[in-house]
């Protein structure tokens, strides 16, 4: 794997490892649960709601890596890069950049 000095050159290769939309599918139903779960921190101070958030999170995408994409999270390597890029493309998904349908 390419190392990566910046979150700019990143990306690119974050969207490659998330080609198939149903992968695409599986991150944003997991990420939308995570935001919830943000919310609910923020409300409470609990931080099993950050634990929470980081399991629904995660949880899906790598579900989404294993059996649909067939490759390796790229949190596993880059965790900052990939949870900002999860992120990232969740807002595009939203904007419809991405589709998941």
């Amino acid at each position: 794997m390419k190392k990566y000095d910046n979150f700019k050159d990143f990306y690119p290769y974050y969207l490659s490892e998330h080609d198939h939309k149903y992968t695409k599918l599986l991150h944003f139903i997991g990420t939308s649960i995570a935001i919830f779960f943000y919310i609910r921190f923020f409300m409470t101070f609990d931080f099993m709601f950050l634990f929470y958030s980081f399991l629904s999170g995660y949880g899906f995408a790598w579900v989404a890596h294993f059996f649909v994409e067939h490759n390796k999270p790229a949190t596993f390597t880059y965790p900052f890069y990939s949870f900002i890029g999860d992120h990232l493309m969740y807002l595009e998904i939203l904007k419809g950049k991405h589709k998941i349908f």
